[in-house]
């Protein structure tokens, strides 16, 4: 699994960089605005970001979830419960939702509190078969 973290000290914001290397699949989950280095990372690993996750809405900053998408086509996902609903197209991630990146899977929980639509993730690597 190659597991990535960006911190940007200014806002206290962590962002991340999942991939699976035997599939070249990856996500990004919640990406500061500047999105060069995500792109570039992937790149130099093999990667092809399929899915940009956002662990709820950021109404405290600006995210880059929509510069990612124009850069690699990427679907941009959150969670479902509450009423906050996005102006662009989404793909939904409901409580138990796997996203599998070959060996990597990808576990949605709902988890609301710092808004209605947060969400959790949990990242396991599953055994070659």
């Amino acid at each position: 699994m190659i597991f990535q973290q960006y911190y940007l000290e200014c806002l206290s914001h962590a962002s991340y960089l999942i991939g699976d290397p035997t599939t070249g699949k990856a996500v990004v989950v919640d990406p500061q605005r500047d999105v060069s280095s995500y792109v570039s990372d992937a790149q130099e690993q093999g990667l092809t970001i399929t899915h940009i996750i956002e662990t709820h809405f950021h109404a405290d900053f600006l995210s880059g979830h929509l510069e990612l998408r124009r850069a690699t086509g990427a679907a941009i996902s959150y969670g479902t419960v509450g009423s906050a609903r996005a102006e662009f197209a989404t793909e939904p991630l409901e409580d138990g939702r796997r996203l599998e990146l070959g060996r990597v899977v990808l576990e949605i929980r709902d988890t609301p509190g710092h808004t209605p639509e947060s969400i959790s993730i949990v990242a396991r690597e599953t055994k070659s078969s």
